[in-house]
């Protein structure tokens, strides 16, 4: 063990590098939960299938970095690329579940060209860095929205679009039994918020169990709350893996390449620029999304070598890679590596053997899907919020004084949430870019990878919305 992690030359122990990988995923186990929830709303999909699904490629992505790359990291299904999976492909594009996936193939396949022939590099360089620093931003307000809706919070509106849900007991328009689980996900959302000031470990994970526990209890002053409530569970926790076997794993590969659906009500071309354009976009995300936390977590724990850089990269980049495969195969959308993991690092871990115990929890948490599928919407969407404050904090980046950049920036971000599409917010920062340097007399300043990606989203919405 000390020879392959080389445990002590990174002044570390066996026990520290396993409370660190525990800790790691204390504070990302989250996913699992919040995972299954929102693809179960596609409703060909079931909470059990994705619950596993989500753990499987967990498992997959987070052992592979450690034992390529050698680095405390854990992997999983990353927020923000699942909203926009189920919310925006399946939902707001058209496409099947099965379809989708396929998008998410693409992007690992294309992601392991991107990275093992080194253009990776000169793609990510080519989006402007005002927009780089607001995708999270927009990923984060994207996904509090979402959970904002999932708790019932916010409500549709047919003159203002949205609008907040009522609180008012007293003139009928509301009732106790609505009220409550808006309440739950308020106090989830609180104790996750104190928890984390107090700098408690896992507390977005404790959080969601305390909300789970208000549910269950104030449930007990809903009438009706209870009936039927054994039944709805089943408490074998195999039949998950039936579940997950029947209706996620290899879809991508025996329904993922029909079509059929969404070409009865759109051309070929719309088509074909629709998976350019998708592919991309799920791409552009989770590599900067994995670069972010490369460097952060690296910086966090002393890692990074003598030039800044990350330790053995490309094989982390290449476990990214592989493990988002791994993920469409089993029937989750990208997996990426989270931020969260920082968690194990700030413990004091320092090698992949921290990584294999994350992703021993995530093997173990496998058949604990039975007591997972207790946990309320309500709880989740608490957590959904609380992440979507812990992306802003990029904002701060921006020179909100230049317009050359607060433009595409704020465009990039507010453009996320406002469509419902990651992809449209990437397209307005980078086009809004273009179109500046361009009437500002400095086109030249724009890179040729740079116009490749405008042109291509420019294409996307004259042929796909």
């Amino acid at each position: 063990m000390e020879k392959f992690f080389k445990v002590q030359e990174r002044g570390s122990t066996v026990r520290t590098e396993v409370l660190a990988g525990i800790t790691s995923f204390m504070a990302m186990a989250y996913i699992l939960m919040v995972n299954a929830n929102m693809f179960s709303a596609l409703g060909v999909v079931s909470y059990n299938a994705i619950y596993i699904a989500t753990a499987i490629s967990a498992v997959v992505g987070t052992v592979l970095i450690g034992l390529l790359a050698n680095l405390p990291l854990a992997l999983a299904s990353g927020m923000g690329l699942n909203a926009f999976f189920v919310y925006t492909v399946c939902f707001k594009f058209g496409l099947t579940y099965a379809n989708a996936l396929t998008l998410v193939l693409f992007d690992g396949v294309l992601f392991i060209v991107l990275t093992v022939t080194g253009v990776r590099v000169k793609l990510f360089n080519a989006i402007p860095e005002c927009v780089r620093i607001a995708i999270p931003a927009g990923i984060g307000l994207f996904i509090a929205f979402i959970g904002l809706q999932d708790a019932g919070l916010i409500v549709a509106d047919p003159s203002t679009c949205v609008n907040l849900a009522s609180f008012n007991l007293f003139n009928g328009t509301a009732t106790w039994a609505t009220v409550m689980p808006l309440l739950v996900t308020i106090l989830t959302l609180v104790i996750i918020a104190v928890l984390s000031h107090k700098k408690v470990k896992g507390s977005v994970f404790i959080g969601i169990l305390g909300g789970t526990v208000c549910y269950y209890v104030l449930g007990a002053t809903v009438k009706g709350f209870y009936d039927g409530f054994a039944e709805k569970f089943s408490f074998n926790p195999f039949a998950a893996f039936g579940d997950w076997g029947t209706e996620a794993f290899a879809k991508v590969f025996t329904e993922g390449f029909d079509f059929s659906q969404y070409l009865s009500t759109h051309t070929n071309a719309e088509l074909v620029i629709l998976i350019i354009t998708t592919a991309l976009a799920f791409c552009l995300v989770d590599m900067f999304d994995t670069l972010g936390t490369l460097y952060g977590a690296c910086a966090r724990g002393n890692l990074l070598t003598e030039d800044g850089q990350v330790p053995k990269f490309e094989r982390a980049m290449l476990s990214d890679a592989v493990a988002t495969v791994a993920g469409a195969v089993c029937g989750t959308s990208t997996v990426t590596t989270f931020v969260e993991s920082s968690a194990g690092v700030a413990e004091g871990g320092r090698t992949g053997l921290a990584a294999m115990v994350t992703g021993a929890m995530f093997f173990i948490a496998m058949f604990l899907s039975p007591v997972a599928s207790l946990i309320p919407t309500y709880a989740t969407a608490g957590a959904l919020i609380y992440v979507g404050v812990l992306m802003m904090g990029g904002v701060t980046k921006i020179a909100w004084d230049d317009t050359s950049v607060a433009v595409p920036a704020f465009l990039t971000l507010a453009m996320m949430p406002m469509t419902y599409n990651i992809s449209y917010g990437i397209a307005f920062g980078v086009i809004s870019y273009i179109c500046i340097k361009i009437f500002s007399g400095k086109a030249k300043e724009v890179s040729g990878f740079t116009w490749v990606i405008g042109v291509l989203f420019a294409i996307m919405f004259f042929f796909t919305h």
